[in-house]
């Protein structure tokens, strides 16, 4: 790795309790992909050796009208930690946020592995154990979400927890591209789309991942989540909102952004 991306990963790693910093132009270029992977790989090490278990992982950019806002043509993904993930209906305590967002998705718990770096969305389905409704709070530790592709990827694809339905499906007989989302925030409904926004079908998004981990030698595991990317608009969370989204077919989770 070189010196420089040492120095952006260690950058990111404070902002999550220093604040949030500017852009990264002076060490990667808006688009320098190889750069903003090596710089979120060396964090990850890092809080796998602070002692944080990966559970999976998300993918990002799913929707073709934000990659062509950033000047991609690809999605991006993130990890997933143990510590990310908030109980079904609990409460993330605001302090633990920057400047968060929430966004509704269709997730899948893995039943096999996925080491195949032409893994197709059919090999995806046959390794889905269950499908579950989820929202993603993203939270950037770019400073007012003036991210390019490079800030969003070095920073774990602007990643920060997330919410399973408690409940999850088998994906036999599931229409997951045509499955309508809808999001609440405090009773008024504020984001609403369909399975179709993530890469035409959540499938076609986790294959994406599962060839795109493959290639890089880290394939997906049974037990793993994998978030496959947003449903709808995401929405700025205040503290005290509570958040519930229905996935139709699918089933529904929420949480409520206040402290204990």
């Amino acid at each position: 790795m070189k010196p420089r991306h040492e120095e952006l990963a260690r950058r990111l790693r404070e902002a999550y309790t220093a604040g949030a910093v500017p852009p990264m132009r002076d060490g990667l270029d808006p688009l320098d992909a190889v750069g903003a992977y090596a710089v979120q790989e060396i964090n990850t090490r890092f809080w796998q050796a602070a002692g944080r278990r990966i559970v999976g992982r998300k993918a990002g950019l799913t929707a073709k009208a934000v990659q062509a806002q950033l000047g991609v043509d690809q999605p991006d993904f993130g990890v997933l930690f143990d510590d990310m993930r908030i109980a079904d209906g609990d409460r993330l305590d605001p302090t633990k946020c920057l400047q968060p967002k929430a966004e509704a998705e269709i997730a899948f718990v893995l039943s096999a592995d996925l080491p195949d770096v032409t893994t197709t969305p059919e090999q995806v389905a046959a390794a889905v154990a269950t499908v579950h409704a989820a929202i993603e709070i993203v939270d950037s530790r770019i400073a007012e979400w003036k991210i390019a592709f490079a800030d969003t990827v070095a920073d774990n694809g602007s990643s920060a927890y997330f919410v399973l339905a408690q409940r999850g499906l088998p994906l036999f007989g599931l229409d997951l591209e045509r499955a309508g989302m809808e999001m609440r925030i405090n009773g008024v409904v504020v984001s609403t789309g369909m399975g179709a926004a993530a890469l035409g079908n959540p499938l076609n998004a986790a294959a994406w991942l599962a060839r795109t981990l493959a290639e890089r030698g880290e394939p997906l595991k049974a037990g793993d989540v994998l978030l496959a990317g947003a449903l709808g608009p995401m929405v700025a969370l205040k503290p005290e909102d509570h958040v519930e989204i229905t996935v139709a077919g699918i089933g529904g989770c929420s949480f409520t952004y206040k402290g204990a």
